[in-house]
């Protein structure tokens, strides 16, 4: 394979909830994915995140092991609750003495932080008073988000705002199937709005706290392609694009919403929910880099109403998640990016996969992971080669974790978790990558 560019960041990646547990220690308030975890039939068996991977007691090991496998960063998220354990008020000390372990603890190492201050773990008193629907939520947001930066600006110069505001609006707010489970679109445009809002105010917050903080938002993004080339699915291709993309690439790059994407809305939700003072907030805060999530591409057709779109079964070697191993949707996206967002630096913040891992004689041989990662950077070199500014890759995850409403029962991690025990066992994608990113040394 081919170097990448030096000074390249290989990286890996958590999120708080997924791996920290610890939810009642030092003063942490509860967040909406405790109270959803703990409601009946919405996690696979009712598993929660209350100890997920005890990364919150075992950090040093954690960070040692990276440093081991040859990662120059490590992405993790910084959970608000812990922070703001009402979600505004008296910041709580000793949940800042853990991001402050947490990131002293990594330089020593050699490893660079870069902070999430926003994957999804609403403090559940914002959450009693409407959430994302709520506008002054974004507000709250913008004043923890200057809390955290006033105290970890010194360590931490790489920050991301908000993780997938896609999934927190629409699996949150439309689908049911994360926290806070409702279902009502209305709801779930009002929160893709206040979330980019939010964004917007944290950027301007930290920008007046931190001069030398880069800033970026990280997306999931994916190819959507049209069957065929039947002007019925092609337009259908184009909705759902500007549904999962571009409603939140052009909010994050542009400060604007497309207008097609406005004019659909207006049948469901009144557009006098965008005040035209976030919007001129959002034209003002410009992003230093753009994180991209990435798993799969879609493909679509038309469904029963214009606003309705179809998307096919995968074809293909599936992960255990059900979804397609399509490395050539990562190149065919970041291509795009860069053509329709042209001066963004990019980063691949989260990419992998899960498999059904099992311990065999002390190893997990996870042979297909090893394949997916090698493919998907592939995929980045060809981007690079194409012209695309793209300037690191994380690994999802570190760790197998609590993956959400799917509770224990997937694994992404290149790092194999006993969840009885906590024991760690590098899987050989782990070892692959530590390989692999040993031949990248040289240049960089």
């Amino acid at each position: 394979m081919k170097h990448f560019p030096k000074g390249f960041v290989f990286g890996a990646a958590t999120a708080a909830y997924q791996v920290e547990g610890a939810v009642a220690e030092d003063g942490r308030g509860p967040s909406i994915w405790d109270e959803f975890a703990h409601t009946p039939g919405k996690t696979y068996m009712g598993q929660t995140g209350d100890v997920a991977c005890d990364q919150y007691h075992r950090y040093q090991d954690d960070v040692r092991l990276m440093r081991e496998l040859g990662f120059a960063s490590y992405r993790f998220s910084i959970a608000w609750p812990r922070i703001f354990p009402l979600g505004a008020g008296r910041v709580n000390q000793s949940g800042v003495d853990y991001y402050l372990r947490l990131t002293e603890a990594l330089l020593e190492q050699g490893i660079a932080p870069m902070a999430t201050l926003y994957h999804w773990d609403l403090p559940q008193a914002l959450g009693e008073r409407g959430g994302w629907t709520n506008r002054d939520t974004a507000s709250r947001f913008a004043e923890y988000a200057a809390a955290v930066v006033d105290r970890l600006a010194d360590r931490v110069t790489r920050w991301i705002t908000l993780n997938e505001p896609s999934v927190v609006a629409y699996l949150g707010h439309l689908f049911g199937q994360h926290a806070p489970g409702r279902q009502d679109m209305g709801e779930a445009l009002l929160a893709a709005h206040h979330l980019m809002v939010g964004h917007a105010e944290a950027v301007e917050a930290m920008r007046a706290r931190s001069a030398n903080a880069e800033i970026g938002v990280t997306l999931n993004l994916a190819p959507v392609y049209p069957v065929d080339a039947d002007p019925r699915n092609v337009a259908a291709a184009r909705l759902y694009d500007g549904q999962i993309n571009r409603f939140f690439l052009d909010a994050a790059c542009r400060g604007e919403y497309p207008q097609d994407m406005l004019t659909a809305y207006s049948e469901l939700i009144d557009p006098s929910y965008i005040a035209q003072a976030d919007m001129n907030l959002m034209k003002r805060q410009t992003i230093d880099f753009l994180g991209v999530n990435y798993y799969f591409p879609n493909v679509v057709r038309a469904g029963t109403h214009p606003l309705v779109v179809e998307t096919l079964p995968p074809e293909g070697p599936l992960t255990d998640m059900g979804w397609p191993v399509k490395p050539e949707g990562l190149r065919d996206l970041l291509r795009r990016i860069a053509r329709d967002y042209p001066g963004v630096p990019l980063y691949i913040t989260e990419n992998g996969a899960a498999f059904a891992d099992v311990v065999q004689a002390g190893r997990v041989h996870d042979l297909a992971r090893v394949d997916f990662l090698r493919r998907h950077l592939e995929a980045c070199l060809d981007a690079i080669e194409d012209g695309v500014d793209l300037r690191g890759y994380y690994a999802w995850s570190l760790l197998d974790n609590f993956e959400w409403a799917y509770g224990y029962s997937k694994r992404f991690g290149i790092v194999y978790v006993d969840y009885e025990t906590q024991q760690r066992i590098p899987k050989d994608s782990a070892l692959w990558l530590k390989e692999f990113m040993a031949t990248q040394t040289d240049n960089g």
